[in-house]
């Protein structure tokens, strides 16, 4: 199943990332994981997820690849949000450093990505998770190619 080929492969990626964010779809891993995208804007993206639990690693703590996968989700909607129709992207390297654990007790989080450059077929982009009140839990940086239909 691809999403955005549900959503319309004839729409921009600002345009299906709004349609994703109106009618909150999410591809599985999203739906997984409750991951919501919350804001699009033109080179940036906001994300938001309650962590629990169900994401602890045996230490009783969150586990670091849903915070790779935030952050991950917000390099690459940032980029996706200056798609033409028939681009598509994908992740050649994300680099993270974690700040700070999560628990239950965190709260709501945010991971917001934003484009540093964009050219032809490279895009560079970095992404910060934070709590509601800015503390930071983890920081990303990112490189991705940009393919063509």
């Amino acid at each position: 199943m691809n999403l955005l080929n549900e959503i319309g492969p004839h729409l921009s990626g600002f345009e299906q990332l709004k349609t994703m964010l109106q009618a909150d779809r999410r591809p599985g891993i999203g739906e997984t994981l409750d991951i919501r995208l919350v804001e699009v804007d033109d080179g940036r993206v906001v994300l938001e997820s309650i962590p629990d639990i169900h994401l602890y690693n045996p230490f009783g703590i969150v586990q670091g690849g849903f915070s790779a996968t935030m952050l991950d989700f917000a390099c690459g909607y940032a980029v996706m949000s200056r798609m033409v129709p028939g681009q598509s992207i994908s992740t050649i390297e994300l680099k993270i450093s974690y700040h700070k654990a999560m628990n239950k007790d965190t709260g709501k989080i945010r991971a917001e990505g934003k484009i540093i450059s964009l050219g032809r077929r490279v895009a560079f982009t970095e992404a910060r998770l934070t709590d509601l009140d800015g503390k930071l839990y983890a920081s990303a940086t990112s490189s991705l190619i940009v393919l063509s239909a």
